[in-house]
């Protein structure tokens, strides 16, 4: 009998030699004459125990890890197409704690299927919201979407059912539904883990989102440094496609919606939705003046529903099991889960998807076991490079949109990097600050030279020049980036370095303040 074998096509167990495994255990199983079918599935998000294989047993899916392609012959030796023991066995899969204690819901499937098979996509719950949703009324749609209390996972957390509801009002013969994939955060994996591991549930969230506004065309903007995607996502398109799932009668229901993906550009700018729409069109990636909004004035004038991977990845699920299934889980305006992607400095890095509610403890220490050098923690950045330093004094924050932004910081798209006690924090905020001098659009005179600026001052502080005019020169520079900018990235590059300057004041000392120390 054929023992099935899953080994990760996932980019980060790639990177760790997964191709190398894959190879491997073909190969020994042809050596030893054994009947074994590999099945290339995505990341189960235990990035420290990659490349993670998995072997099909009467107990259910036997986890071992991390292994290399020389690990190959001792697993066989040790009978590990029955779930033998050897030195890298974990047991049962599904009895990890680090997956046992998580509430997956849009990553039910990422791990776990085929990402190129559709029937095993259907096997596992998929395409049940589509159904659902062809039965129902744009309006009906809409209103599902609202009452689940889903945000927007891309950063901003606007709620997406406004958003679809304008769009859905705005009168047009053309619309369009824009997946925005250009995920370009520091410590940030989890949309990549979506469209490699289970590219159909962002094809039929997308689907979805186009019946409900009355969208015939979607575009998947995605991030250029993503080839693995890109061939996964454009693999799943022409499969749904001569399904019948995406065309001009989406499962025989005489409803159009079609499907694209296109290549960013590279520029961390077009991660923010205008920019994003500006580079579709062919054009350079600048912030567009709001109003008017996507939804009503977007991609070639006309009204846009503009997402990114993760919450569109999130309407499946709500359309099948219903909005109250989902927004039971969270808390206060809150609600559903949250994928979190834990990175930087620590012993079990990865991606946890847990109900709203948690502590960023919880996260770091509980799940990520604290620091990978032993350290104490110092401090943590919660939001991608824009998002503040959070002192270790703060991680009992519930993870909530509210609860975040009332101690100066924002979760974004859930990206968690940890420092220990060596970091220096004064580098840490000239990092953000000429971070955006290199990545601004230059369209706003805040962003483009006020980061310049930024950096000079820093520059001055920590060298003691004048460091108490110059750090009040900075606060003002701060406000004025924050109040004054167009976009995202000017207006919330001096939330780093605020933080930093509130929090960890000591590190900014200048040189003979350090010295006489």
């Amino acid at each position: 009998m054929s023992v099935t074998v899953y080994v990760p096509r996932d980019a980060g167990a790639l990177s760790l030699g997964a191709e190398a495994v894959a190879s491997a255990i073909a190969s020994e199983a042809r050596r030893r004459h054994a009947d074994v079918r590999v099945v290339r599935n995505g990341s189960r998000g235990l990035y420290w125990l990659e490349p993670l294989i998995e072997v099909e047993t009467s107990m259910g899916r036997v986890a071992y890890g991390p292994v290399q392609a020389e690990d190959v012959p001792s697993l066989f030796d040790a009978d590990f197409l029955h779930g033998g023991k050897h030195a890298l066995a974990h047991g049962p899969t599904a009895d990890i704690h680090y997956l046992k204690s998580q509430q997956r819901l849009t990553f039910e499937r990422v791990g776990v299927v085929d990402p190129r098979s559709l029937e095993d996509y259907r096997a596992h719950g998929g395409y049940r919201g589509l159904a659902a949703a062809l039965h129902m009324s744009g309006e009906e749609i809409v209103q599902t979407v609202l009452d689940s209390g889903l945000r927007g996972r891309g950063g901003a957390a606007f709620p997406a059912g406004i958003k679809w509801k304008t769009c859905l009002d705005a009168s047009s013969l053309r619309k369009y539904v824009v997946c925005n994939a250009d995920e370009g955060d520091s410590g940030t994996f989890a949309d990549r883990m979506i469209m490699e591991g289970d590219p159909f549930v962002l094809i039929e969230g997308m689907t979805i989102a186009g019946l409900a506004v009355g969208a015939t065309q979607g575009y998947i903007y995605l991030r250029v440094e993503y080839p693995h995607a890109q061939r996964a996502m454009e693999a799943a398109i022409a499969t749904a496609e001569a399904a019948g799932y995406l065309g001009d009668n989406v499962c025989g229901s005489d409803k159009a919606f079609r499907l694209e993906v296109r290549m960013g550009g590279g520029a961390y700018i077009c991660g923010e939705e205008t920019s994003l729409l500006e580079s579709l069109e062919g054009k350079r990636g600048q912030v567009r003046f709001k109003p008017p909004l996507p939804a009503i004035e977007g991609l070639f004038g006309k009204p846009t529903v503009i997402n990114n991977v993760v919450t569109l990845a999130s309407v499946p699920i709500i359309l099948d099991r219903g909005a109250g299934y989902y927004r039971d889980y969270g808390s206060g305006k809150s609600r559903g889960t949250l994928p979190i992607q834990l990175a930087g400095n620590l012993k079990r890095p990865g991606l946890v998807e847990h109900a709203f509610g948690l502590t960023l403890r919880d996260l770091v220490e509980g799940y990520g076991g604290g620091t990978a050098s032993g350290r104490p923690i110092r401090a943590v950045q919660v939001g991608g490079p824009l998002g503040a330093y959070i002192p270790a004094s703060q991680l009992d924050t519930p993870i909530d949109y509210e609860a975040f932004v009332a101690i100066g910081g924002m979760l974004g798209h859930g990206g968690v990097v940890v420092f220990d006690d060596t970091v220096d924090m004064a580098a840490q905020a000239r990092y953000a600050m000429e971070f955006c001098a290199i990545e601004s659009c230059g369209k706003c005179t805040p962003c483009r030279i006020g980061s310049t600026r930024g950096v000079e001052v820093i520059d001055r502080i920590v060298a003691g020049d004048a460091r108490e005019r110059n750090e009040v020169l900075l606060r003002d520079l701060c406000q004025t980036m924050i109040a004054g900018s167009l976009c995202a990235l000017g207006g919330m590059a001096p939330f780093p370095v605020l933080s930093a300057l509130d929090h960890f004041p000591e590190d900014f000392a200048g040189a003979a303040d350090k010295a006489n120390a």
